[in-house]
């Protein structure tokens, strides 16, 4: 009796549910809506619009094909993100542990609001992963500002 309401509820659920992500025109998708809101984000929108001067038209395509490739396995990302990153730490005057937790609440936001499944969950995860490991090798990137700080 009780599996059978169990069943009855989940169905219920599964009919408002969004997609999973799918295909790269999903991928594209996400990165649009994501950059929709970072860049017009108060806290890390100017990190996007001044320093990286990010012209999103360009950039879309490039990251659209990494996450095609994490979640899809479509193998067209070329590699090389960090080293972005390395220079926009060092341009910002360093990123810092609250500009990546404010990037990944609007990425998983962003996720939420439109799609859920195993690959919707796979893409926060990874997001996880990637704020992580970019913000622990940018520890080891000190920045003028904090030099000088430190000597002085």
């Amino acid at each position: 009796m009780l599996a059978g309401a169990g069943d009855r509820h989940h169905a219920w659920i599964g009919t408002d549910a969004r997609p999973d992500i799918e295909s790269i025109e999903d991928c594209e998708r996400l990165v649009r809506a994501f950059y929709g809101k970072a860049m017009l984000d108060e806290e890390i929108g100017w990190i996007f619009t001044d320093v990286a001067e990010l012209d999103l038209e360009a950039h879309v395509p490039v990251i659209t094909s990494f996450w095609a490739t994490i979640l899809l396995g479509a193998q067209s990302y070329g590699g090389g993100a960090f080293g972005v990153h390395a220079e926009l730490h060092r341009k910002a005057g360093g990123l810092r542990q609250e500009h990546f937790e404010r990037w990944l609440v609007l990425w998983c936001q962003t996720v939420d609001e439109l799609f859920d499944g195993p690959l919707a969950a796979a893409a926060k995860v990874h997001a996880l992963r990637v704020a992580n490991a970019f913000y622990g090798r940018l520890q080891m990137y000190p920045v003028a500002d904090e030099a000088a700080g430190a000597s002085g």
